[in-house]
């Protein structure tokens, strides 16, 4: 009960806080905009929405377990929408919104679905390729960036390349787009914008994002084992591929699933600089939404959830076992 005082004060300060946050961030949001203030049924939503937080957090300092009402509230807010896609992909009924009874029969029907199981492979091909390309290019932009930061225009080269990061997706596709008619008609190639377009251009916005990746390990990298492998004889190219290649596998498979994220999802770009003739899965799913959500494309979704989930969680295994073998033998020497 000391901390009682501490606990009110923590308390009026969250119910204030999470008060004008409401009401702030209902304003920006909403169509109505200010005209909300003039509404008590919108004050009236924003206290009760402010008094249940304060109440939540008051309790979890009480019972000092505010760590897990964090944990809680942040899972919640990443997983739920996933547990619920999961849960409707067994509903019977073809509305989605509307639960009839459990059945797993969009599971069977995805698997005659000619359409969509085309597109998820060319979505996983083309995912696969940016990403490998990307881990290829951003290796080799970090590397010079790290190790040669002396070179003439160095820091104009670590801002080019990672200038993608910020630029709206939009403005990359018309400028991809314009690139690629360009190219058709002063070389010939590519003379329709496909697979292959989309795959140059997933590989273009994605080597920025690995090579912000890979850069993090490189700094943590110690120079000395490199310096020292040099001062043993061996050449540079022998000192990347056998020493600074495997102490920054992690980084690189790191890259390599993010790159891979990022293509599988992208929309925008793939709506610039693709034709009619390749169909991507985003691009498919986005057509699919305008007309109402095909319950097949829940089930798919729980099938790359799944597959995504299994991965991500491998990767993280090796990772954090390469990780702690790398720690151990930096104790030892």
């Amino acid at each position: 009960m000391n901390n009682l005082p501490v606990i009110m004060r923590s308390a009026l300060i969250v119910f204030i806080s999470s008060l004008l946050g409401a009401i702030l961030l209902s304003i920006l949001i909403s169509s109505s905009g200010l005209s909300l203030l003039g509404e008590w049924s919108f004050y009236y939503s924003c206290f009760v929405f402010s008094f249940i937080i304060t109440v939540l957090v008051t309790i979890a300092l009480l019972f000092r377990c505010l760590k897990g009402l964090i944990f809680l509230v942040v899972f919640s807010f990443l997983y739920i929408p996933m547990v619920i896609l999961i849960v409707y992909s067994f509903n019977s009924s073809r509305l989605v919104t509307v639960w009839a009874d459990f059945s797993v029969k969009w599971y069977f029907e995805l698997i005659n679905n000619e359409t969509l199981l085309k597109a998820v492979g060319l979505s996983l091909s083309i995912a696969a390729g940016a990403a490998t390309f990307a881990v290829v290019l951003g290796t080799l932009a970090a590397y010079a960036i790290i190790r040669f930061r002396g070179f003439r225009g160095s820091n104009l080269f670590s801002f080019m390349t990672t200038a993608p990061l910020v630029m709206p997706d939009v403005i990359t596709g018309l400028a991809l787009l314009l690139l690629f008619v360009g190219m058709g008609q002063v070389l010939g190639w590519p003379k329709d914008r496909g697979a292959i377009t989309i795959w140059m251009a997933h590989a273009t916005f994605c080597t920025a994002y690995v090579t912000v990746v890979i850069s993090a390990r490189l700094r943590e990298l110690d120079k000395s084992i490199e310096e020292a492998a040099l001062d043993l004889g061996a050449n540079p190219l022998k000192v990347f591929f056998i020493i600074t290649l495997p102490m920054i596998a992690p980084a690189l498979v790191s890259g390599w699933l993010l790159a891979f994220t990022l293509s599988l999802d992208d929309v925008v770009i793939a709506n610039f600089v693709t034709g009619p003739g390749a169909m991507t899965l985003p691009k498919l799913i986005f057509s699919k939404v305008r007309l109402g959500v095909d319950p097949q494309v829940n089930a798919l979704a729980t099938i790359i959830l799944l597959i995504v989930g299994i991965i991500g969680f491998i990767s993280w295994l090796w990772m954090r076992k390469a990780e702690r073998r790398r720690i151990s033998e930096t104790r030892r020497h």
